[in-house]
Protein backbone atom coordinates (compact mmCIF):
# COMPACT_ATOMS: atom_id res chain seq x y z
CA UNK A 1 0.00 0.00 0.00
CA UNK A 2 1.68 3.69 -1.23
CA UNK A 3 2.13 6.06 2.01
CA UNK A 4 0.27 9.45 1.42
CA UNK A 5 2.69 12.22 -0.06
CA UNK A 6 1.61 14.67 1.81
CA UNK A 7 1.03 13.71 5.68
CA UNK A 8 -0.01 15.36 8.72
CA UNK A 9 3.22 15.98 10.30
CA UNK A 10 4.21 17.73 6.73
CA UNK A 11 1.62 19.70 6.91
CA UNK A 12 2.34 21.13 10.51
CA UNK A 13 5.93 21.43 9.40
CA UNK A 14 5.09 23.75 6.43
CA UNK A 15 2.91 25.61 8.07
CA UNK A 16 5.32 25.73 11.18
CA UNK A 17 8.06 27.09 8.28
CA UNK A 18 5.22 29.68 6.58
CA UNK A 19 3.65 31.53 9.71
CA UNK A 20 5.99 30.32 12.81
CA UNK A 21 9.01 31.82 13.09
CA UNK A 22 9.48 35.68 13.68
CA UNK A 23 11.40 36.92 10.08
CA UNK A 24 8.06 35.29 8.18
CA UNK A 25 5.79 36.70 10.71
CA UNK A 26 7.51 40.23 10.25
CA UNK A 27 7.50 39.88 6.36
CA UNK A 28 3.50 38.59 6.90
CA UNK A 29 3.00 41.85 8.77
CA UNK A 30 4.43 44.08 6.08
CA UNK A 31 2.26 42.41 3.41
CA UNK A 32 -0.78 42.64 5.52
CA UNK A 33 -0.24 46.62 6.40
CA UNK A 34 0.66 47.22 2.54
CA UNK A 35 -2.50 45.68 1.92
CA UNK A 36 -4.42 47.71 4.02
CA UNK A 37 -2.43 50.82 2.61
CA UNK A 38 -3.12 50.09 -0.43
CA UNK A 39 -7.22 49.30 0.16
CA UNK A 40 -7.30 52.33 1.61
CA UNK A 41 -5.69 54.07 -1.13
CA UNK A 42 -7.93 52.55 -4.08
CA UNK A 43 -11.55 53.39 -2.38
CA UNK A 44 -10.88 56.31 -0.25
CA UNK A 45 -8.03 58.93 -1.83
CA UNK A 46 -9.19 60.58 -5.02
CA UNK A 47 -6.31 60.69 -7.27
CA UNK A 48 -6.66 62.88 -10.35
CA UNK A 49 -4.26 60.38 -12.03
CA UNK A 50 -3.56 56.74 -11.46
CA UNK A 51 -2.30 55.73 -8.07
CA UNK A 52 0.77 53.05 -7.77
CA UNK A 53 0.40 51.94 -4.83
CA UNK A 54 -0.44 48.65 -5.86
CA UNK A 55 3.06 48.39 -6.90
CA UNK A 56 4.19 47.99 -3.68
CA UNK A 57 2.55 44.68 -3.18
CA UNK A 58 3.93 43.12 -6.16
CA UNK A 59 7.38 44.37 -5.09
CA UNK A 60 6.68 42.70 -2.16
CA UNK A 61 5.35 39.30 -3.82
CA UNK A 62 8.57 39.44 -5.93
CA UNK A 63 10.09 37.49 -7.69
CA UNK A 64 7.63 34.58 -7.53
CA UNK A 65 4.68 36.71 -8.84
CA UNK A 66 6.32 37.19 -11.83
CA UNK A 67 7.09 33.42 -12.39
CA UNK A 68 2.85 33.00 -11.98
CA UNK A 69 2.92 35.82 -14.40
CA UNK A 70 5.55 34.39 -17.01
CA UNK A 71 3.78 30.76 -16.80
CA UNK A 72 0.08 32.41 -17.52
CA UNK A 73 1.49 34.39 -20.55
CA UNK A 74 3.44 30.99 -21.63
CA UNK A 75 -0.42 29.14 -21.59
CA UNK A 76 -2.02 32.34 -23.80
CA UNK A 77 -3.50 34.41 -21.48
CA UNK A 78 -3.61 38.25 -21.89
CA UNK A 79 -1.70 40.44 -20.41
CA UNK A 80 -2.02 39.82 -16.46
CA UNK A 81 -5.08 37.75 -16.90
CA UNK A 82 -8.27 37.41 -15.27
CA UNK A 83 -8.33 39.58 -11.73
CA UNK A 84 -8.96 36.26 -9.35
CA UNK A 85 -5.42 34.81 -11.15
CA UNK A 86 -3.54 38.55 -9.96
CA UNK A 87 -5.24 37.89 -6.46
CA UNK A 88 -4.20 34.52 -6.15
CA UNK A 89 -0.69 34.81 -7.75
CA UNK A 90 -0.65 37.63 -5.02
CA UNK A 91 -1.67 35.57 -2.31
CA UNK A 92 0.15 32.27 -3.66
CA UNK A 93 3.54 34.34 -4.21
CA UNK A 94 3.06 36.24 -0.37
CA UNK A 95 2.75 32.68 0.82
CA UNK A 96 5.79 30.49 -0.75
CA UNK A 97 7.79 33.80 0.22
CA UNK A 98 7.05 32.94 3.62
CA UNK A 99 8.06 29.28 3.20
CA UNK A 100 10.92 30.17 1.75
CA UNK A 101 12.18 32.64 4.52
CA UNK A 102 11.03 30.12 7.13
CA UNK A 103 13.12 27.49 5.76
CA UNK A 104 15.79 29.58 5.26
CA UNK A 105 16.01 30.97 8.81
CA UNK A 106 15.71 26.96 10.12
CA UNK A 107 18.95 26.44 7.42
CA UNK A 108 20.53 29.16 9.67
CA UNK A 109 20.16 28.01 12.75
CA UNK A 110 21.60 24.49 11.82
CA UNK A 111 18.85 21.90 11.36
CA UNK A 112 15.49 21.21 12.52
CA UNK A 113 14.47 24.18 14.77
CA UNK A 114 14.49 24.48 18.24
CA UNK A 115 15.02 20.82 19.18
CA UNK A 116 18.24 20.23 20.50
CA UNK A 117 20.31 16.48 21.40
CA UNK A 118 20.21 15.45 25.53
CA UNK A 119 23.31 15.57 26.96
CA UNK A 120 24.10 14.41 30.56
CA UNK A 121 23.51 16.12 33.44
CA UNK A 122 26.96 18.44 34.51
CA UNK A 123 28.51 18.62 31.15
Amino acid sequence: MNKPVLTKQHVHTLARLTFGNAASRIYLGVVAATTVFVTVDTLFVAHEDASFAGVWLFLLAAPTVFVFFAGSSMLGAEALGPDWFVYLALVVSVLVQSLALGWFVRLMRGGRGRTRQARPQGV
